[in-house]
């Protein structure tokens, strides 16, 4: 029997929200910002137009992070207009992931935009040095200009996110918003930490002062910035999971929750919430569509509605509780966001872009099946996966949450730590055939598991001994090398590429 938590008017009096406050505050890692106004940009056609209008108009300088930036009319376009104005003398500075435009864009992509004077650099390019250094993403996607107007989204520079009508393929659904006022500078300080780490810092009198930045509006909101590892997304997920009184809605590209937070989720479901999930119902990733599923049994039964979106690519990832707070930004419900890559997101405590978030969600669900528990307890795809146009490069860090996954799923069944839903215990079969499969090959061909265990030792090795001759040799340099030697010049080459 559901119950809710009835409301004795703490939510008003001023201790509580001084409390609230500072819970707030310390689980994102990120104070209030207040004096600002925020406008909603739905789809990625209402992104681009503002960002390009934006470049257009700018004087100072463009700082501009993104995960993928692909080779194609799009990614283009938009080299073409940074490049314009840095021939104007604005100061032009682009960040893309390393991992992201592998396979999507070459570095001659960028010549045009260096030849004018633009400053690009490459997050965290693979380091034969660093075995595993190549987990931890730049996955923002973000634009700021002169110092007044910010933008944080899903959206990446990519034609596909447009969609093809040609071939019938729809715009992906996707959700961004733009900033006027202090909070653009917590942007700027979150990309130039970033920038810093890959080179020369931004200097100081360029970035711009949130008291110096004249109020635009009436909405407070947080920009949070997170780095591998720093979980401030997760925390005030979970927190807002807990203080959600009415409903919490959510809309995720690549939904893999981990067990404490289904665990807040179906907690607030049992009190009364009104939870929903919005997920897509054809991923660009098929895989993490399938290991979201395996999930869905135990959440319906807690009373936890998912809807899966029928039309292209649903890549938005936001969240909406209770009218009062909403989430907009780059960081899926999973692992690999949460814990693994560089995110930035722009947490909203204002009623009425509350009031906006939730309607455009209730339109979103008119292009939505729900999915409710059967006579054969199975969920189905509401359509067949369609071609999204952009292939090999998603941005849920697929292996991640994938590996991720599987391991909560055999560590809570090998060490007896919790009772496995039915929908969960489908990977114990994945896995005990996966490690027979595996013994077998050990039996049989030992030398086809000792090699590759030996190479992968002899890799470890002299990534370590080279480090440690660094830090012998130049102890100052390479502790800056370990933290950021990725800057667009240490990036592979490709063939054909002229520099």
């Amino acid at each position: 029997m559901k119950t809710r938590m009835h409301d004795p008017g703490h939510s008003r009096h001023p201790g509580f929200r001084a409390l609230a406050e500072q819970a707030l505050t310390r689980a994102a890692g990120a104070p209030l910002s207040t004096g600002n106004r925020v406008d909603l940009l739905i789809d990625a056609q209402a992104n681009f137009d503002a960002w390009l209008d934006a470049i257009a108009n700018a004087r100072a300088n463009i700082l501009f992070g993104n995960y993928i930036f692909r080779d194609d009319e799009v990614g283009r376009g938009f080299v073409a207009a940074l490049a314009e104005r840095a021939r104007a003398g604005v100061r032009v500075c682009v960040l893309h992931d390393w991992l992201g435009c592998l396979g999507q864009s070459r570095a001659r992509f960028w010549q045009p935009l260096r030849e004018a004077g633009g400053d690009v650099r490459t997050f965290n390019p693979f380091d034969p040095l660093s075995p595993f250094g190549w987990v931890n993403r730049d996955h923002r996607k973000l634009l700021t200009v002169d110092g007044h107007t910010g933008f944080v989204s899903g959206v990446c520079v990519s034609g596909a996110w447009l969609g093809d009508p040609a071939r019938g393929r729809d715009p992906w659904r996707d959700t961004g918003v733009a900033l006027h006022g202090p909070a653009v500078a917590d942007i700027e300080r979150a990309f130039a930490d970033t920038w810093a780490t890959l080179g020369e810092p931004l200097p100081a009198p360029s970035l711009a002062d949130a008291a110096s930045i004249e109020p635009a509006g009436d909405v407070a909101l947080r920009v949070i910035a997170t780095q591998p590892s720093t979980t401030g997304t997760y925390r005030l997920d979970q927190l807002i999971a807990a203080l959600a009184h009415e409903r919490l809605w959510l809309t995720d590209a690549y939904f893999i929750g981990v067990a404490p937070y289904l665990s807040a989720l179906t907690s607030a479901s049992h009190d009364g919430v009104d939870v929903r999930l919005l997920v897509p119902g054809a991923s660009d990733i098929p895989a993490v569509a399938a290991l979201s599923r395996t999930g869905y049994r135990a959440l319906l039964e807690a009373g936890i509605r998912i809807f899966e979106w029928k039309g292209s690519m649903l890549h938005a990832k936001t969240a909406v509780a209770d009218d009062r707070w909403a989430r907009v930004g780059s960081t899926n419900l999973n692992i690999a966001s949460w814990l693994g890559n560089v995110e930035i997101d722009v947490a909203i405590e204002n009623e009425g872009l509350g009031r906006q978030l939730a309607q455009q969600y209730e339109r979103d669900l008119e292009n939505a099946t729900e999915i409710v528990l059967s006579r054969r307890n199975r969920a189905r795809p509401a359509t067949p996966p369609p071609r999204h146009g952009l292939h090999g490069h998603g941005s849920a860090g697929r292996s991640a949450v994938g590996a991720m996954r599987m391991a909560t799923t055999l560590g809570a069944a090998l060490g007896n730590r919790r009772v496995l839903s039915n929908a969960e215990t489908r990977p114990l079969l994945g896995g005990a055939a996966l490690l027979l499969v595996i013994a077998g090959i050990g039996a049989w061909w030992p030398r086809v598991l000792a090699w590759p265990l030996a190479a992968l030792a002899l890799w470890i090795a002299v990534s370590l001994a080279v480090r440690w001759m660094r830090m012998r040799q130049h102890p100052a340099q390479a502790s800056h090398d370990d933290a950021c030697d990725t800057s667009d010049s240490a990036a592979p080459r490709e063939p054909g590429d002229d520099h």
